[in-house]
């Protein structure tokens, strides 16, 4: 769920590993300002729904790959439109809380495996990303928030990529219109990319055992 800065990398991992089936949930195009961290996001893609510029990429490097791609976002009311009991593991790479306890909360009624992405804007270290139950996360604002929001619903654990670098400010550029109170966080290319990288690498690891 999320083919973003996070999302996109552990799409891109996980087909490079050999994974040979996959579902794409992501209602957003990909515009300008995803040059800078997106691995689908490239001049020819503009435009493009993000899961069809995943596809295309996924299908040149494994054509055998099964690939279901859904132009939603998901929230409470698009739920129904999808059986988590179908999947062997889920990532939660979406930004918005709700949408992502959702996630969360289905995968864990359906007993699949789930890993969620904390935030990865406003980072310059990658090597502050880890993995940790959410629980044990300090320092990332929206982990602290999710911790909060799953101890409220009972969520006992919850396995999750996290950085522990003090999120920075992004400079506010002298062209940026007053009327815009809400700055956007600012974007790397190497800090998404590793928490996405990371997630992959958990999900190959987990689904080996036992093996």
């Amino acid at each position: 769920f999320g083919i973003g800065g996070v999302g996109g990398y552990v799409v891109e991992a996980l087909v490079r590993s050999g994974i040979g089936a996959l579902d794409l949930i992501d209602n957003d195009k990909v515009c300008l300002t995803n040059l800078n961290r997106q691995i689908i996001a490239t001049r020819k893609t503009l435009g493009m729904y993000k899961v069809d510029a995943a596809e295309e990429r996924i299908k040149e490097i494994s054509p055998e790959c099964k690939v279901r791609t859904y132009k939603v976002f998901y929230l409470p009311e698009t739920q129904d439109q999808f059986d988590f009991h179908e999947y062997d593991y889920v990532v939660d790479a979406i930004d918005t809380v709700t949408g992502k306890l959702t996630i969360i909360e289905n995968a864990k009624k359906a007993g699949v495996p789930v890993i969620s992405s904390m935030g990865a804007g406003n980072k310059i270290n990658p090597a502050a990303f880890e993995v940790a139950d959410i629980y044990e996360t300090s320092i990332c604002p929206l982990a602290k928030v999710m911790r909060r929001e799953c101890k409220k619903r009972g969520i006992d654990s919850l396995k999750v990529v996290y950085s522990k670098e003090p999120p920075r400010c992004p400079l506010d550029l002298p062209e940026k219109e007053e009327t815009n109170k809400r700055s956007t966080p600012g974007s790397t290319a190497f800090a998404p990319s590793v928490a996405g990288l990371i997630i992959a690498g958990e999900i190959v690891n987990d689904l080996c055992k036992g093996y």
